[in-house]
Protein backbone atom coordinates (compact mmCIF):
# COMPACT_ATOMS: atom_id res chain seq x y z
CA UNK A 1 0.00 0.00 0.00
CA UNK A 2 1.90 3.41 -1.20
CA UNK A 3 0.43 6.39 1.30
CA UNK A 4 1.43 9.81 0.28
CA UNK A 5 1.43 12.66 1.80
CA UNK A 6 0.09 15.33 -0.48
CA UNK A 7 -0.17 18.59 2.05
CA UNK A 8 -0.58 18.65 5.37
CA UNK A 9 -3.17 16.50 6.73
CA UNK A 10 -3.88 15.20 2.97
CA UNK A 11 -2.95 11.94 1.91
CA UNK A 12 -2.72 9.89 -1.43
CA UNK A 13 -3.44 6.48 -0.60
CA UNK A 14 -3.33 4.00 -3.40
CA UNK A 15 -4.30 6.71 -6.22
CA UNK A 16 -7.47 7.80 -3.29
CA UNK A 17 -7.26 11.15 -1.59
CA UNK A 18 -8.00 10.72 2.02
CA UNK A 19 -7.49 12.20 5.70
CA UNK A 20 -6.58 10.57 8.92
CA UNK A 21 -9.63 10.03 11.09
CA UNK A 22 -9.26 12.24 14.03
CA UNK A 23 -12.64 10.32 15.55
CA UNK A 24 -11.07 6.32 15.34
CA UNK A 25 -14.42 4.30 14.17
CA UNK A 26 -16.37 7.35 13.67
CA UNK A 27 -18.45 8.02 9.72
CA UNK A 28 -18.64 11.38 8.70
CA UNK A 29 -21.22 10.52 6.27
CA UNK A 30 -20.93 7.24 4.21
CA UNK A 31 -17.16 6.98 3.53
CA UNK A 32 -14.91 4.16 3.70
CA UNK A 33 -12.69 3.50 6.47
CA UNK A 34 -9.54 2.25 6.12
CA UNK A 35 -6.87 1.42 9.08
CA UNK A 36 -3.16 1.09 8.65
CA UNK A 37 -1.19 0.26 11.26
CA UNK A 38 -2.16 2.26 14.44
CA UNK A 39 -3.76 5.07 12.12
CA UNK A 40 -7.50 4.97 10.21
CA UNK A 41 -7.95 7.17 7.54
CA UNK A 42 -10.97 8.21 6.01
CA UNK A 43 -11.38 8.05 2.30
CA UNK A 44 -12.55 11.14 0.58
CA UNK A 45 -14.40 11.02 -2.60
CA UNK A 46 -13.99 13.87 -5.00
CA UNK A 47 -17.47 13.54 -6.83
CA UNK A 48 -18.74 14.25 -2.48
CA UNK A 49 -16.80 16.78 -2.12
CA UNK A 50 -15.29 20.27 -4.50
CA UNK A 51 -12.33 20.39 -1.89
CA UNK A 52 -11.39 17.08 -2.56
CA UNK A 53 -12.07 17.34 -6.13
CA UNK A 54 -9.61 20.57 -6.86
CA UNK A 55 -7.13 18.48 -4.73
CA UNK A 56 -7.42 15.95 -6.98
CA UNK A 57 -7.37 18.34 -10.06
CA UNK A 58 -3.82 19.18 -9.39
CA UNK A 59 -4.70 22.80 -6.86
CA UNK A 60 -1.37 23.74 -5.57
CA UNK A 61 -1.93 25.95 -2.94
CA UNK A 62 -3.41 24.54 0.42
CA UNK A 63 -3.18 26.90 3.26
CA UNK A 64 -5.86 24.74 5.57
CA UNK A 65 -3.52 22.61 7.95
CA UNK A 66 -3.20 21.66 11.22
CA UNK A 67 -4.19 24.39 13.76
CA UNK A 68 -6.31 26.56 11.85
CA UNK A 69 -9.34 28.36 12.20
CA UNK A 70 -11.85 28.03 9.26
CA UNK A 71 -15.45 29.95 8.61
CA UNK A 72 -16.84 27.22 6.52
CA UNK A 73 -19.58 29.17 4.88
CA UNK A 74 -22.58 26.50 3.84
CA UNK A 75 -21.38 23.59 5.63
CA UNK A 76 -24.41 21.38 4.51
CA UNK A 77 -24.73 18.15 6.32
CA UNK A 78 -20.66 18.26 7.13
CA UNK A 79 -18.88 15.84 4.73
CA UNK A 80 -16.08 18.41 3.24
CA UNK A 81 -16.40 20.22 6.93
CA UNK A 82 -15.80 17.06 8.47
CA UNK A 83 -12.48 16.50 6.40
CA UNK A 84 -11.55 19.88 7.15
CA UNK A 85 -11.93 19.00 10.45
CA UNK A 86 -9.12 16.15 10.29
CA UNK A 87 -6.65 18.28 8.53
CA UNK A 88 -6.91 20.84 11.39
CA UNK A 89 -7.02 18.61 14.17
CA UNK A 90 -7.83 19.27 17.54
CA UNK A 91 -5.94 22.81 17.95
CA UNK A 92 -7.70 24.32 14.87
CA UNK A 93 -11.56 25.13 14.58
CA UNK A 94 -13.66 24.84 11.87
CA UNK A 95 -17.10 27.29 12.23
CA UNK A 96 -19.85 25.65 10.36
CA UNK A 97 -22.55 28.25 8.91
CA UNK A 98 -25.74 26.51 7.52
CA UNK A 99 -29.33 27.52 6.59
CA UNK A 100 -30.83 24.47 6.46
CA UNK A 101 -33.41 23.02 9.71
CA UNK A 102 -32.75 19.68 7.54
CA UNK A 103 -29.22 19.79 6.82
CA UNK A 104 -28.27 21.29 10.79
CA UNK A 105 -30.10 18.06 11.92
CA UNK A 106 -27.24 15.53 10.14
CA UNK A 107 -24.32 18.05 10.92
CA UNK A 108 -25.35 18.62 14.50
CA UNK A 109 -24.42 14.69 14.87
CA UNK A 110 -21.00 15.34 12.94
CA UNK A 111 -20.34 17.90 15.31
CA UNK A 112 -21.07 16.16 18.51
CA UNK A 113 -18.32 13.77 17.40
CA UNK A 114 -15.51 16.35 16.99
CA UNK A 115 -15.40 19.02 19.25
CA UNK A 116 -13.17 21.34 16.67
CA UNK A 117 -16.52 22.03 14.60
CA UNK A 118 -19.13 24.92 15.77
CA UNK A 119 -22.35 24.44 14.05
CA UNK A 120 -24.26 27.56 13.83
CA UNK A 121 -27.54 27.97 12.29
CA UNK A 122 -27.87 30.84 9.92
CA UNK A 123 -27.66 32.63 6.84
CA UNK A 124 -24.37 33.30 5.63
CA UNK A 125 -25.12 36.57 4.51
CA UNK A 126 -26.27 37.48 8.14
CA UNK A 127 -23.21 37.93 9.82
CA UNK A 128 -24.28 40.06 12.88
CA UNK A 129 -26.21 37.19 13.94
CA UNK A 130 -23.37 35.03 14.36
CA UNK A 131 -20.55 37.36 15.05
CA UNK A 132 -19.75 36.59 18.58
CA UNK A 133 -19.59 33.06 17.83
CA UNK A 134 -16.67 33.76 15.02
CA UNK A 135 -13.25 34.61 16.18
CA UNK A 136 -10.67 35.24 13.25
CA UNK A 137 -9.79 33.18 10.73
CA UNK A 138 -6.90 32.13 8.73
CA UNK A 139 -8.93 30.14 6.06
CA UNK A 140 -13.17 31.35 4.46
CA UNK A 141 -14.24 28.79 2.80
CA UNK A 142 -17.26 29.57 0.74
CA UNK A 143 -19.49 27.12 -0.86
CA UNK A 144 -23.42 28.59 -0.78
CA UNK A 145 -25.89 28.31 -3.10
CA UNK A 146 -26.80 31.80 -3.44
CA UNK A 147 -27.06 34.72 -5.91
CA UNK A 148 -24.79 37.47 -4.34
CA UNK A 149 -21.96 34.64 -3.70
CA UNK A 150 -19.45 37.56 -4.05
CA UNK A 151 -21.38 39.83 -1.20
CA UNK A 152 -21.07 37.12 0.75
CA UNK A 153 -17.61 36.82 0.54
CA UNK A 154 -16.76 40.38 1.15
CA UNK A 155 -19.18 40.77 4.09
CA UNK A 156 -17.78 37.74 5.40
CA UNK A 157 -14.12 38.76 5.08
CA UNK A 158 -14.04 40.80 8.16
CA UNK A 159 -13.57 37.70 9.93
CA UNK A 160 -10.31 37.14 7.91
CA UNK A 161 -7.08 37.74 8.89
CA UNK A 162 -4.95 40.23 6.60
CA UNK A 163 -3.08 37.69 4.36
CA UNK A 164 -5.44 35.14 5.33
CA UNK A 165 -7.19 32.95 2.40
CA UNK A 166 -10.44 32.64 0.83
CA UNK A 167 -11.23 28.99 -0.68
CA UNK A 168 -14.20 30.64 -3.43
CA UNK A 169 -16.82 27.96 -5.12
CA UNK A 170 -18.42 30.20 -7.58
CA UNK A 171 -21.22 28.05 -8.25
CA UNK A 172 -22.74 29.62 -11.75
CA UNK A 173 -26.29 28.44 -11.89
CA UNK A 174 -27.16 30.12 -8.55
CA UNK A 175 -25.57 33.37 -10.01
CA UNK A 176 -27.34 33.92 -13.21
CA UNK A 177 -28.48 30.63 -15.68
CA UNK A 178 -28.49 33.86 -18.32
CA UNK A 179 -25.05 33.74 -18.83
CA UNK A 180 -22.33 31.83 -19.90
CA UNK A 181 -20.47 29.88 -16.75
CA UNK A 182 -17.30 31.76 -17.51
CA UNK A 183 -18.93 34.99 -17.64
CA UNK A 184 -20.60 34.74 -14.34
CA UNK A 185 -16.68 33.40 -13.04
CA UNK A 186 -14.99 36.31 -13.80
CA UNK A 187 -17.88 38.83 -12.74
CA UNK A 188 -17.84 37.05 -9.41
CA UNK A 189 -13.85 37.83 -8.89
CA UNK A 190 -13.76 41.23 -10.44
CA UNK A 191 -16.39 42.03 -7.29
CA UNK A 192 -14.15 40.94 -4.61
CA UNK A 193 -11.03 42.06 -6.71
CA UNK A 194 -10.23 45.10 -4.02
CA UNK A 195 -9.84 42.83 -1.15
CA UNK A 196 -8.37 40.02 -2.77
CA UNK A 197 -5.97 38.99 -5.49
CA UNK A 198 -6.23 35.21 -7.20
CA UNK A 199 -4.00 32.93 -6.41
CA UNK A 200 -4.98 29.82 -8.34
CA UNK A 201 -8.33 28.87 -10.23
CA UNK A 202 -9.12 25.15 -10.72
CA UNK A 203 -11.20 23.45 -12.94
CA UNK A 204 -13.04 20.78 -11.04
CA UNK A 205 -14.74 18.69 -14.06
CA UNK A 206 -15.93 15.97 -14.10
CA UNK A 207 -16.35 16.25 -10.43
CA UNK A 208 -18.46 19.02 -10.52
CA UNK A 209 -19.97 20.95 -13.59
CA UNK A 210 -20.76 24.71 -13.93
CA UNK A 211 -18.52 25.39 -10.76
CA UNK A 212 -15.14 27.28 -10.37
CA UNK A 213 -12.74 26.66 -7.27
CA UNK A 214 -10.85 29.65 -6.83
CA UNK A 215 -8.34 30.37 -4.00
CA UNK A 216 -7.77 34.02 -2.82
CA UNK A 217 -5.69 35.92 -0.95
CA UNK A 218 -6.96 38.61 1.15
CA UNK A 219 -4.93 41.83 0.43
Amino acid sequence: MEIKELFEGVFLIDGKLATENMVKGSKAYSEELLAVGNKEYRLWNPYRSKLSAAIMNGMKNMHIKKGSSVLYLGAATGTTASHVSDIVGPKGSVYCIELSDRNMRQLLGVCEKRRNMLPILGDAGETSKYSEYVGECDVIYQDVSARDQSGILLENSKFLKKGGFAYFIIKSQSVDVSKKPSEVFESELSKVSQQYEIVEKVNIEPYDELHMFAVLRKR
